[in-house]
């Protein structure tokens, strides 16, 4: 069986949770991708022009630092990739994480959780922050009542035998 780790980026904690159950339900590791300066509830605030979150997602450039718990991604062949939607994409900090590491060779598996939209679920728009080189698996919006068989389902529709 190759090596699996759940990565994941969660500022309310929803992400978070799903994280957590998929790592359980297909046997991988998890890290967290935390900010290095971490989000407050006004730095969340999108309806705020002036908030952390509205700022970065009119700067494209933005990179906010981060950390993760686990030394080293090297290890695993298949990397879960996890994001709230923000603005119909992933947060400013998943690009920073996907272009710090070489995923060359590794499978990358996005999914994401949000309050209302669908797009940029599925993880078409973080292709060119990695190598050429790295496989992609569609990701998927994992909202609602989360099973462990529901997840084990998808993971294994994807053709990675959990």
């Amino acid at each position: 069986m190759k090596k699996m780790i759940v990565t994941y980026f969660s500022a309310s904690g929803t992400t978070k949770s799903v994280a957590v159950e998929l790592a359980k339900a297909v046997g991988a590791d998890i890290s967290e991708i935390k900010a290095v300066l971490p989000y407050s509830q006004a730095d969340l605030d999108w309806n705020d022009k002036n908030s952390r979150c509205y700022r970065e997602w009119k700067d494209k450039d933005s990179r906010p630092s981060f950390q993760l718990d686990v030394p080293s991604i090297d290890g695993y062949e298949y990397v879960f990739v996890g994001y709230p939607i923000w603005w119909e994409k992933a947060p400013n900090i998943i690009y920073s994480f996907l272009e710090r590491y070489d995923f060359s060779g590794k499978t990358i598996i996005p999914f994401s959780t949000s309050g209302g939209s669908i797009r940029g679920s599925i993880g078409h728009h973080l292709h060119k922050y990695c190598s050429e080189n790295t496989n992609w698996k569609k990701g998927k919006l994992l909202n609602g009542r989360i099973t462990p068989e529901s997840l084990v389902k998808w993971v294994n529709g994807l053709g990675l035998e959990v």
